[in-house]
């Protein structure tokens, strides 16, 4: 009779088991894609994989596919750097500056059929300050073929490239609409990390708009690590939602907190490498030292409950001032969009045009008060 009993009561357990496993599966298949409008038509698009009630989305073809627009970026640059003059002693050597080779290895993204490879800017720079003296880059092609690439433009800011090689053909991503990505969405990362080639990882994006000067990137937890920088994050439907740029580690490797930078963000900055070489950001041209307000003056001043950027001191001859800025105003939008901090301040700004006016509210003695202020070209950091 026990023997019975044991029977029947493991058996309810086995049974919850199931039961749960069907309830987990139902919430894992139950996030949506990035955008339920069709994509943009583009050769080589890939359609919205097919999911079955109660398991996970085979998202093979979509790998598939997207190995065929990732390519692997090497670059040799050779870089001038001062002599020990303690070893220059010891091996009888002349003083002075020598030249040393430094390599990088990364992905990039195949964006165009004729040849346009997106990629970080830090693949293929060296953003430590060191001084150049040449620069080669090689792109291989997801069919095997190594090329020479010619640089049509870079950002340090963004960590953006753009390289170009002389082929045609090829299989670019379709563009996805990063502004629609939902925490909890399935991405794969493209790349080519510790140089094995075309590898894939899946994850989810775990959190959106973490905040930088002019990037607010994507956080994911699919696998990153070193020679994965420039390679795409893309989403269930096949299209490109970001570049992967950066990882959190304490150990040099993957931790699970890897950043991409949005495609809409990378696509408008190639759009300005073609167009004209470098990017073109937006200024306010006067301002002086903006910051965010004290506690103490959060408590003292009415305006304290109103997020914004303080004015505290700026040029008399600028064109700001002219326009009516003042130093004590509080920056609370930027064409109707609000101000929340200096680094959402500095991107509202940069992705104004220069030569037009913006419409920027302020605060000022307890009043909210709207000025056009002119928008003029920030001066490139190359």
């Amino acid at each position: 009779m026990n023997r019975i009993k044991r029977a029947i009561v493991l058996g309810s357990f086995l049974g919850l088991g199931v039961m749960g496993g069907f309830i987990l599966a139902g919430k894992l298949v139950s996030t949506s894609p990035t955008d339920t409008a069709p994509p943009q038509a583009m050769p080589g698009a890939l359609q919205r994989p097919q999911v079955a009630a109660g398991a996970l989305p085979d998202l093979s073809s979509v790998a598939e596919r997207a190995v065929l627009s990732s390519a692997n970026i090497s670059s040799t640059q050779f870089v001038r750097v001062q002599s020990n003059p303690i070893e220059d002693l010891i091996f009888g050597r002349r003083g002075g500056d020598m030249v040393q080779p430094s390599q990088s290895l990364g992905s990039g993204v195949i964006v165009s059929a004729d040849g346009y490879v997106l990629t970080n800017n830090h693949v293929i720079g060296d953003d430590r300050g060191l001084r150049v003296e040449g620069l080669k880059i090689k792109v291989t092609l997801p069919d095997g073929r190594e090329m020479d690439g010619t640089i049509v433009g870079t950002d340090p800011a963004t960590d953006l490239a753009l390289v170009k090689v002389n082929a045609t053909g090829l299989t670019p991503f379709a563009w996805g609409d990063s502004s629609k990505l939902r925490i909890a969405e399935w991405v794969l990362a493209i790349g080519n990390p510790y140089q094995f080639n075309q590898s894939v990882s899946l994850g989810i994006v775990s959190a959106l708009a973490r905040p930088d000067q002019f990037v607010d990137f994507i956080q994911t937890d699919a696998a990153i690590n070193p020679g994965n920088s420039g390679g795409a994050l893309v989403n269930a439907r096949g299209e490109l939602v970001g570049i992967n740029t950066q990882i959190f580690s304490q150990s040099g490797g993957y931790e699970g907190i890897g950043f991409a930078i949005p495609s809409n963000l990378a696509r408008d900055v190639m759009a300005d490498f073609i167009k004209y070489g470098e990017v073109r950001r937006g200024s306010i041209v006067g301002l002086g030292q903006l910051r965010a307000l004290t506690l103490e003056e959060t408590r003292e001043t009415r305006i304290a409950t109103i997020p914004g950027v303080l004015i505290q001191n700026m040029y008399r001859n600028s064109t700001a001032y002219q326009a009516g800025l003042r130093p004590g105003d509080l920056i609370v939008a930027v064409n109707g969009r609000d101000v929340t901090d200096l680094a959402g301040f500095s991107r509202l700004v940069a992705a104004e045009r220069s030569g037009t006016t913006a419409k920027v509210d302020v605060v000022r003695q307890n009043r909210r008060v709207t000025l056009d202020v002119p928008i003029e070209q920030m001066p490139s950091r190359r």
